[in-house]
């Protein structure tokens, strides 16, 4: 992708988290979350980086740290609808690359969230996402961790929370392991489509 397309990191960041109410406010190393999630974007060499929020104290935030902010309605089903809404307000282009970068998120690889703007643009694809290898059991059979099963060109084909793709035989007798030469990877939650 070249510089001269540059691409957008919206970050949905909202207060009423129901397991942790004000988690992008949290400090870490004396800055709150979602300033250093805005980081990661800015080091990926993002063209644009947004906070999309529906509370004015995360936007003072955002603003404190030098971030644009876009106030959104409260009653989005996801961050994806709350980024939405800011590139129909903001004027993004249709055909903008967006990247949506959570606001919990503060160690997320600058060079994975470069790595999907660029692999949406490189592919026509309508929506990247990215994955990395699962190499052990632990991971593999954990529910929080989200696989995903790809086709021979590495686009996805369906995403579970169950250990996929299953290795019956191999895994009849041992589920320490992933067996060997299987591939399996999790889900990272970092997404780009087109605005």
């Amino acid at each position: 992708m070249s510089p001269a397309q540059g691409f957008i990191v919206a970050i949905p960041a909202r207060y009423g988290s129901t397991r942790l109410p004000g988690k992008p406010l949290r400090l870490l190393g004396g800055e709150p979350l979602v300033a250093h999630v805005a980081r990661r974007a800015r080091a990926a060499g993002a063209a644009r980086v947004v906070v999309a929020t529906d509370d004015a104290r995360i936007a003072d935030a955002a603003a404190a740290a030098g971030i644009e902010a876009c106030m959104t309605r409260a009653d989005h089903a996801s961050g994806s609808d709350r980024l939405a809404e800011c590139a129909a307000r903001l004027g993004w282009p249709d055909d903008g690359v967006v990247v949506n970068l959570q606001g919990d998120e503060p160690f997320a690889p600058a060079a994975g969230v470069r790595a999907v703007a660029e692999a949406l643009v490189e592919d026509g694809a309508d929506m990247a996402t990215l994955a990395t290898p699962i190499e052990t059991a632990g991971q593999w059979f954990d529910p929080n961790c989200v696989k995903v099963v790809c086709d021979l060109r590495g686009r996805a084909l369906y995403f579970s929370r169950a250990p996929v793709p299953w290795a019956r035989d191999a895994l009849a007798h041992d589920r320490t392991s992933v067996p060997e030469g299987l591939r399996v990877l999790r889900h990272i939650g970092i997404y780009a489509y087109r605005a």
